[in-house]
């Protein structure tokens, strides 16, 4: 190669010393690799996009479970994620070691991305092995080290004892000589402990500024670790502050952020004696113990005491949840909005009802983040609860709540002013166990979401009136909706939706991806929401100041089980439903029903059939609120196995009289309805009911790649459609 010749493509650089590059996209569950990462992995030497099945199962499984650690833990630090990996043939045997280094990063819809290399590398020698992630001495020495550090922090009932605990933890092949507990008071740093350093070695970082140029300050801002594995990368990346940790002869420091639901409230400091690499290893051990030691300084009630008072007053006036209820399961989570005196007027609550068994699920938001919300949360609930057990429908109990609230926001004389008008938004929820009939209220807040048994996200409009306390006149229609065996219904304030620099659309996108990747235990579920709210995806702001917790969070997580005792789950069969009610006063009902219908059928194979289930959905409703004067309820299902499934949309009108075919001319406004049932719908009919009649059609989903014998990674992904105007 001659001077001032261009450079070749990286794909030929990299090829040119054998190796591969890849990139996953964790929103399409799709990894894309070029020639050589195809070969490395035992495929054709020729790009290719596989599912992430589809390369998990090239990895060896052990491999594979060691690998998400990693990933998550570079995720967190903003650092490469490094891992040895095996490659498995066909049969099962190993064929090669590969290295893999990636870049994660999160896309602006909140997915993780990563982009990376594989290199073949040689195996290493029986010696070295006991450090990597894939054998079993290093993974057992370090959980029986996890476990014995968990029980004595857990045991720890003051900050003595937690830092005394912390000084004494031996960790498996490196221990610190030297540890710094940091706190935050405002905008400056403080010395919450030491060990392993003279006393009034701490005075020249107790009240440092945030801002200052200190690893334990960027950790505090950033929310991120800090590594520095010798004293020259210390004075480079912290020329400012290295003489201040260069008279304590240490080789290698770590700077890890302790964070509780979410919010970094200090930083640890674990320094070494000797050189440390910081291995994906030893940061994962490093990580867990800050965790564990971040819940033990909160427990001994080393928070700020600002932060102690709003979780105090908060807490107190939120209730525990009742008594496990047959067939059904409750989860809540409320966090408290964050900055000095802020609290706020988020709350939730479950109220046993009178007589048959059922109760009540209640999550609300008072207007503000201050103490006067907080009391008026307090005083809202237990009215709320006072009409509920009186035995009171839902749409009387938010009747009744919006003129109490009003009442006492115009009379109470507060601060020495007359008169402090709020209001507060509200969901209220009636749900009867054994049927799963929920009866619900609505004044103001977010509609609720459910996640139905195959793993489907819909958003689920109810009918509403306004917030509670602005007419005391308002009323509040119930809408009727049913949790199916297997489904889950959530319940949220709008800090959930719309904290980290989300609108409301953007915001429950977000909430879609947690609750269509998250499964299983509701607790986790609960978790995950949170988080993915208080993770680093969702920490856009920056600065000395920047704190996540821009608003309350309160949610509430309903799950209905039983999906196993339905004899069409166990023959691997599903049921996905939803039902909707358009009144004849809210036409405009009839643009939401359309969304519902699409969401329903977001991985349906063929968009034709989508489009013309919408199109005779709209001819359905608009009949109906046309030609009878009563509400039309919408009822919509898809049934079947994965590769044969069938639609079924049913509306039900209070009318007697019978559709008619009739026979349009080309400027006719109307009936056309039943011609276009004749030409697009597999099957439809006319059923008397009672007092009334079903219109209903079928459609039957066409054969899929699985069905046509294609490899199941060659089908497109789906998306969902989106709708347009009424």
């Amino acid at each position: 190669m001659r001077t001032g010749d261009p450079l070749p493509p990286v794909g030929d650089v990299l090829a040119a010393v054998a190796t591969g590059l890849w990139r996953w996209r964790s929103a399409e569950e799709t990894v894309t690799l070029d020639a050589e990462a195809a070969r490395l992995l035992g495929l054709p030497a020729e790009p290719v996009t596989l599912t992430g099945a589809g390369v998990r199962a090239r990895f060896h499984p052990v491999d594979w479970n060691e690998i998400a650690g990693i990933v998550q833990l570079a995720l967190a630090e903003g650092t490469l994620a490094e891992a040895r990996l095996r490659i498995m043939d066909d049969r099962g045997r190993v064929i090669r070691t590969v290295r893999s280094r990636s870049k994660p990063t999160v896309t602006q819809a909140g997915a993780h991305e990563l982009i990376g290399t594989l290199q073949e590398v040689t195996e290493l020698p029986p010696d070295a092995a006991a450090r990597t992630p894939v054998t079993g001495d290093w993974r057992r020495s370090r959980e029986a080290f996890l476990l014995d550090a968990g029980r004595a922090l857990a045991e720890a009932r003051s900050t003595e004892e937690v830092l005394r605990v912390a000084a004494g933890l031996s960790m498996p092949g490196f221990s610190p000589d030297g540890l710094g507990v940091f706190g935050v008071e405002g905008d400056r740093l403080t010395v919450v402990g030491h060990h392993g350093q003279q006393e009034g070695d701490e005075r020249p970082f107790t009240n440092m500024p945030l801002d200052t140029d200190y690893p334990a300050a960027e950790v505090v801002r950033t929310g991120r670790a800090v590594y520095l594995s010798s004293p020259g990368d210390y004075k480079k990346r912290y020329p400012a502050t290295w003489p201040l940790a260069e008279r304590f002869g240490r080789h290698s420091w770590a700077y890890l952020p302790l964070t509780v639901a979410g919010r970094t409230m200090g930083a640890w400091m674990a320094a070494f004696a000797y050189p440390v690499s910081f291995t994906p290893d030893e940061r994962s051990v490093l990580t867990t113990v800050a965790r564990m030691l971040a819940q033990a300084l909160s427990r001994a009630g080393t928070a700020e005491s600002e932060r102690e008072l709003t979780d105090g007053l908060q807490r107190s006036m939120l209730p525990t949840l009742g008594p496990e209820i047959p067939g059904l399961r409750v989860a809540a989570r409320y966090v408290p909005t964050g900055g000095g005196l802020q609290v706020g007027g988020d709350w939730y609550d479950m109220i046993q009802l009178p007589g048959g068994g059922r109760f009540a699920l209640v999550i609300g938001d008072v207007q503000g983040h201050d103490v006067r919300a907080a009391g008026l949360m307090g005083q809202l609930r237990i009215a709320l609860r006072a009409y509920a057990s009186e035995g009171h429908r839902p749409d009387a109990v938010l009747s009744r709540a919006s003129r109490f609230l009003s009442g006492i926001t115009e009379s109470v004389a507060y601060d020495g002013r007359i008169g402090d008008p709020r209001f507060a938004t509200c969901l209220y929820v009636e749900v009867d166990p054994v049927s799963g009939v929920l009866e619900i209220a609505r004044a103001g807040h977010p509609d609720p979401v459910f996640r139905t048994a195959d793993g489907t996200v819909l958003n689920r409009p109810t009918a509403g009136g306004l917030p509670l306390g602005i007419d005391p006149d308002t009323d509040y229609p119930t809408t009727r909706l049913a949790l199916e065996p297997g489904e889950t219904m959530l319940l949220c304030t709008d800090g959930l939706i719309e904290t980290g620099g989300h609108d409301l659309d953007s915001g429950r996108r977000r909430l879609r991806e947690v609750l269509e990747l998250r499964h299983g235990d509701l607790e986790q579920l609960a978790d995950a929401l949170v988080q993915a709210v208080h993770g680093p995806s969702s920490h856009h702001t920056t600065g000395p100041l920047a704190d996540r917790r821009e608003d309350d969070i309160a949610l509430l997580l309903l799950h209905r089980t039983g999906q196993d005792r339905d004899p069409d789950a166990r023959a691997g069969r599903f049921v996905r439903r939803t039902m909707l009610t358009v009144a004849q006063a809210e036409p405009e009902r009839i643009a939401g029903a359309r969304r519902q219908l699409r969401e329903l059928l977001h991985d349906w194979r063929s968009e034709d059939q989508v489009d013309s289930a919408v199109l005779l959905l709209s001819e359905m409703l608009t009949n109906v609120l046309v030609h009878t004067d009563g509400d039309a309820l919408l009822v919509a299902e898809l049934t079947g196995g994965t590769d044969a499934r069938t639609m079924r949309v049913e509306v039900t009108d209070t009318s007697d009289d019978l559709p008619h075919r009739r026979r349009p001319g080309e400027l006719a406004s109307s009936g056309r309805g039943l011609v276009l049932m004749e030409l697009l719908a597999d099957a439809w009919g006319v059923d008397p009911r009672g007092e009334g009649k079903c219109i209903w059609f079928e459609l039957h989903e066409p054969p899929g790649p699985a069905a046509a014998g294609l490899p199941p990674h060659e089908e497109p992904p789906a998306s969902p459609a989106t709708d347009g105007p009424a």
